[in-house]
């Protein structure tokens, strides 16, 4: 759907205020290149929780209140750095392209299912978290789609979060909602959006591809222009749409983008 028709059927505005609350009251965000790409140290809080100081303390609040209701909000990966997601990258690379003898261009889209390039990473912000039911005893990969499913181990998780995780200002990133594009679905993956919204205003206004470009690791020589511009819009834009009306919002006042009533002029 054109940007343009969601902002004038949505209203965005109203839209945008009821999904994230605190956006309201947003002013200015900077952030550099150096933070965004994961290139320079942020101060975290938090033991095993590593996220920005608002954003931690949101979740704490709510890793209390599902505790009470039975849930152990048990943080899987939160903060990831440059180099990290460089070295998980190059790793799945190598595995693809050696042990599964795939092409590169096959290997680069099997690990954009989930894995993300590096210096894209929202992992870098210090605002997302991979989370689970740590009340579950569950075997090998935890993070796996089918695991919260009804009646599979992190049902009642995913119950929760459905119902509470707004409360908190926490979303969903990767929804299973039909005909969006980029990584698949990840019912663990929640984003402290009144910082990660303004986060991802602020990466979109960066020349992202010639900043991709510019990188040298395993598989990045295979990086086209067509590649890059369609990766950038599935991967990185094409996102939970609550998120999207945030981003929308801050656009809009802005002046980025038409206002609902100029919209269709």
């Amino acid at each position: 759907m054109e940007r343009r028709a969601f902002i004038k059927k949505s209203g965005v505005a109203g839209l945008a205020l009821a999904a994230l609350p605190n956006l309201a009251f947003s002013k200015d965000f900077e952030y550099s290149i150096l933070e965004l790409m994961g290139k320079t140290d942020i101060k975290l809080y938090g033991k095993g929780i590593n996220l920005r100081k608002e954003a931690h303390d949101a979740f704490v609040e709510m890793k209390k209140a599902a505790y009470s209701d039975g849930i152990d909000l048990k943080v899987v990966s939160s903060y990831r750095n440059f180099e990290r997601q460089r070295s998980i990258w190059e790793r799945k690379y190598l595995k693809y392209t050696d042990d599964s003898s795939m092409t590169p261009l096959k290997a680069i889209d099997k690990i954009i299912e989930y894995s993300t390039i590096p210096g894209t990473s929202r992992h870098h912000w210090g605002t997302d978290i991979d989370i689970v039911d740590g009340n579950r005893n569950v075997k090998g990969d935890m993070l796996v789609p089918s695991k919260f499913g009804e009646g599979e181990p992190y049902a009642d998780f995913k119950k929760w979060m459905d119902e509470n995780a707004k409360t908190f200002d926490f979303h969903l990133v990767y929804t299973d909602v039909p005909g969006r594009r980029g990584f698949k679905y990840e019912p663990w993956h929640f984003s402290y959006a009144p910082i990660s919204v303004p986060m991802l205003t602020e990466f979109r206004r960066k020349n992202i591809m010639q900043l991709l470009k510019d990188e040298d690791f395993y598989g990045s020589e295979h990086f086209t222009e067509g590649f890059l511009t369609t990766y950038i819009q599935d991967n990185i834009l094409d996102i939970n749409t609550e998120s999207f009306i945030g981003l929308l919002y801050i656009e809009m006042i802005n002046n980025t983008i038409p206002c609902a009533e100029e919209v269709g002029k």
